[in-house]
């Protein structure tokens, strides 16, 4: 049994603070690399991390508009290694739509992005039998891949508690006081004292429920304001979450909640009679120049600034992680990986 589950103060070979996407995964890579895993969270549970409320979009190549290459490409091996992982991932690519009063946003958007098709009023209506006679042009990305944060929260908990890893929620305690011989420090916002530099972004989402819209993948709506996306989640539910500016408040507001109903409403009239179930915010931890730093020390390798997209690289992250411990390297791989193209 693992430390935690044993209760007892004994050496491991990883501890890893921070039970999100970046420290589950870690732990779970780790463990099944044969390494004796502790796992450490200050909340009381999975609610608290700004991930519990994403959309669980996974499409690096409709993020090129204003994501980093890096971002790009670890989320393309991320997207990989998921099924590996835990189920869970579905893989049936994402649709993007331009806001109808601005008719040269979908040009603008492809000039940035990768790996996708355009698609006309029949392929459309063949993806989403719900857009069927509402848009007459958009862009198909056949390699997206979506899921439920919250399932996955779950999965990758199930999965590490079947190997003998537990999470300790709940914990007050300092790095420096943990007995392992490397400790991976993925606390996000919690860890300025490292990262002096980080910054809070807000996030907001709304969980609906329509039984008079049917949608099989995410749907990007194209907005001046906001990164939209629309996302299923089954039986009739459907996530719908933007990025806004910097910001440190807490809660939705009346401005921000109304606009996201707006845009889903503008992107599928059916929209306006759906049940509103959840109201969400949360705040992401984000870097000046967007993009994932990683700090080797000779015990504690910290990693911060995932921004919006930490489901969507984590897996390739913890594996370049592994390889540092496995190595004792000193930098991370994949701030020299080549992108593939």
């Amino acid at each position: 049994m693992s430390e935690i589950a044993s209760g007892k103060r004994e050496m491991v070979d990883v501890a890893i603070v921070g039970a999100g996407p970046m420290g589950l995964v870690t732990a779970l890579m780790c463990a099944r690399a044969g390494l004796r895993v502790a796992i450490y969270e200050r909340q009381s549970d999975f609610s608290g991390s700004p991930a519990w409320n994403g959309t669980g979009v996974l499409a690096p190549d409709c993020e090129a508009d204003g994501a980093d290459a890096t971002i790009v490409d670890l989320g393309r091996r991320s997207v990989e290694l998921w099924p590996t992982l835990i189920p869970g991932l579905t893989i049936n690519g994402a649709l993007v739509l331009g806001n109808r009063r601005q008719p040269s946003a979908l040009d603008d958007y492809s000039s940035f992005v990768l790996n996708y098709e355009w698609v006309d009023e029949e392929r459309i209506a063949s993806l989403e039998p719900s857009l069927a006679g509402v848009y007459s042009r958009g862009m198909y990305f056949s390699q997206a891949a979506h899921a439920d944060p919250r399932v996955l929260f779950t999965g990758l908990k199930d999965v590490l508690e079947a190997g003998g890893v537990r999470i300790r929620f709940d914990w007050i305690g300092t790095l420096d006081s943990l007995q392992a011989e490397r400790i991976i420090d993925t606390r996000g916002l919690g860890a300025r004292d490292r990262f002096p530099e980080l910054r809070a972004v807000t996030a907001e989402m709304i969980q609906v429920r329509s039984h008079k819209v049917e949608l099989n993948r995410p749907i990007r709506l194209l907005h001046n304001r906001h990164s939209l996306y629309v996302t299923p989640r089954g039986q009739g539910m459907y996530v719908i979450g933007a990025t806004t500016v910097d910001d440190d408040r807490s809660g939705v507001s009346v401005r921000s909640a109304g606009e996201l109903m707006m845009h889903a409403i503008s992107l599928l009239p059916a929209f306006a009679d759906a049940e509103v179930l959840e109201l969400r915010s949360g705040l992401m931890p984000v870097l000046m120049n967007g993009v994932p730093k990683v700090q080797v020390g000779e015990r504690i390798i910290a990693i911060n600034g995932l921004f919006r997209y930490g489901w969507m690289v984590a897996p390739a992250i913890a594996e370049d992680l592994l390889r540092v411990i496995y190595t004792q390297a000193t930098k991370v791989i994949h701030a020299s990986r080549p992108m593939r193209g």
